[in-house]
């Protein structure tokens, strides 16, 4: 007998026998009303299989008992006259678990192969035997690497509750709960442990500044900042952690919806002419370089868009000859660029927009994007957090689809068997990953690189995990794309729609209870851990500083301690 085999139950260890099978589920009847009462929705059980060495994994979805018949529906009380026996559980097949495939042992398949017979006997799934189930279904734990752990199964808290790390990245994922439901912490706990792997190498969206913060802190987490009005002077930005986006990393598709104005009726000719100076630009920066004579006009190369402006601006006031010698008349550009010159001026001194268009020349060396990516995605083993909380939230979602697009097209032109893979952690996934695509094409231009990444990431070896407070207000191109759902508490009705609509149709009612969720449990259904399961997220060591504020208790104190006059010294200067 094999001694490594997961289950090993005895005749005396069955809590009931099959009664009625289905092609998908089955009703048990159970031995005795202590045995029932023990029994709990969601839990699972492993059924007797037809063939030998195999069990069949299915999830209790009722549990009636003789009592309560008068209770049911009519239909409910038709279907269990039927068999006869009342005191029963009902159960969904969501896999088998095989002793032996091949070389391999305990294999988990999500197919069934055989329904079991009338009479298959049986047994609760808990305690040990939950944990070396799950840790099966691991590939990590397989591989002896620091496997996923993120808390304890709800149904038995003794088991620790493994995801599969390769899928849960693979197959993007989706972690989404309302305010308060302890999202902020699940997304520190997946990163306290993604921090341990010596090659980690993942990059935090931070909208709000919650994971930037000194608490948030430990070997393996780095973090930047996008640069403030006030940073802008600071040398040496990369090495002291402050990261600029320059004008010049937009490809023109970005640039045109940044800058142009399409109401505009000169649209056409600014859009030329632009793309024309650019290119003159890009062409005289890599004159003398290696890069001669192969650039194109997305390439990421610096340019001068102040002598780009001054060209613009020479073309909306320039004069031909006359007709008549001596007489002048207007060029064929002539006060048709006046309006995109003011723009792109104001763009140039808005110190909001600094850490784009105020460039230093450290930005404007040709090798500045070289260290840039090595700061961002380079495999040093850390998870960048970078702080966006001072970018102005009408281009919010440029800067983070740019910064997306950079790490997706540097995967994408390495070598594919040198491409380190890399993590996209999207926090408030909602404000610029949107379901409504606005009228704003800036907008739009962000959201496209994360339906790209979504659709395609996976043969790049670029991973997406999308935070959420509001899975509704998410684009569902991107949505969907996510085959790991990692759902705490969700209230609204809308949002529990949208899930449920992307989890599978055989898991029975485990996200019927959505709403209610105690804080700090999820349901955690997809390729990462095959058997949907209701987890109870193990707290942090990192603290996220988005712990909620006791309105009452401070209220309750002798004195504040905000100060007033440097939150509005801070408003003035756009900075903290």
């Amino acid at each position: 007998m094999d001694d490594n085999r997961i289950f090993k139950f005895q005749k005396q260890d069955s809590i009931g026998s099959i009664n009625s099978v289905d092609t998908g589920l089955a009703y048990a009847v159970i031995n005795s009303d202590e045995t029932l009462s023990a029994l709990q929705v969601n839990q699972l059980v492993a059924i007797e299989s037809p063939e030998a060495g195999k069990h069949i994994i299915g999830m209790i979805i009722k549990i009636y008992r003789k009592a309560d018949i008068n209770n049911l529906s009519i239909e409910e009380s038709e279907e269990l006259e039927e068999v006869g026996v009342y005191n029963q559980i009902k159960l969904v097949f969501i896999g088998e678990l095989r002793d032996k495939l091949g070389n391999d042992r305990n294999v988990f398949k999500r197919n069934v192969s055989n329904v079991p017979r009338i009479n298959a006997q049986c047994y609760r799934i808990e305690g040990e035997v939950l944990t070396d189930l799950m840790q099966s279904i691991s590939s990590c734990i397989k591989s002896g690497i620091h496997p996923l752990s993120i808390g304890k199964y709800s149904m038995d808290e003794s088991s620790v509750a493994y995801l599969d790390g390769n899928k849960f990245f693979q197959r993007h994922a989706a972690i989404v709960g309302s305010t308060g439901s302890g999202k902020s912490y699940c997304v520190a706990k997946i990163i306290e442990e993604m921090s341990h792997l010596k090659k980690v190498n993942a990059v935090l969206f931070d909208i709000h500044g919650e994971y930037s913060s000194p608490d948030f802190k430990m070997d393996g987490i780095k973090q930047y900042k996008i640069a403030s009005p006030g940073d802008l002077a600071t040398k040496d930005k990369l090495s002291n952690g402050i990261l600029m986006v320059p004008y010049w990393m937009l490809n023109y598709e970005e640039m045109q919806a940044l800058l142009l104005d399409r109401s505009d009726q000169n649209a056409p000719n600014q859009a030329m002419l632009l793309s024309k100076e650019i290119m003159i630009g890009k062409e005289n920066k890599t004159k003398s370089s290696t890069y001669s004579g192969l650039v194109t006009l997305d390439s990421p190369v610096p340019y001068d868009l102040n002598e780009v402006l001054l060209k613009l601006k020479e073309y909306d006031t320039h004069l031909d000859e006359g007709a008549k010698p001596g007489t002048t008349k207007q060029g064929a550009y002539y006060g048709k660029l006046t309006r995109f010159n003011q723009r792109l001026e104001n763009k140039l001194q808005d110190k909001r927009m600094g850490f784009m268009f105020s460039v230093s020349d450290e930005e404007m060396n040709l090798d500045w994007l070289k260290s840039f990516c090595h700061t961002v995605m380079g495999d040093d083993g850390s998870v960048k957090v970078i702080n966006l909380s001072e970018v102005p939230s009408d281009v919010l979602p440029l800067v983070i689809g740019l910064l997306s697009r950079i790490i997706f097209s540097v995967q994408q032109w390495s070598g594919q068997d040198k491409a380190h893979p890399v993590a996209l952690l999207c926090d408030e996934a909602h404000l610029y990953v949107q379901h409504l695509e606005s009228s704003d094409s800036v907008a739009r231009i962000g959201l496209k690189s994360f339906e790209r990444i979504a659709k395609e990431g996976r043969k790049y070896g670029v991973g997406l995990v999308v935070i959420s407070q509001r899975p509704s207000e998410v684009n569902r191109t991107v949505l969907s794309q996510c085959n790991n759902f990692v759902s705490l508490r969700l209230t609204n009705v809308d949002d529990q729609n949208v899930i449920k609509r992307l989890l599978p149709d055989n898991l029975g009612n485990i996200a019927d209870n959505l709403s209610l969720l105690d804080i700090g449990e999820a349901i955690v259904v997809g390729d990462a851990t095959l058997l949907p399961s209701k987890i109870r997220i193990d707290e942090p060591s990192i603290k996220p500083s988005s712990q909620t504020i006791p309105f009452w208790d401070i209220w309750a104190k002798d004195k504040s301690s905000q100060d007033l006059d440097e939150a509005v010294d801070n408003m003035i200067k756009q900075s903290k």
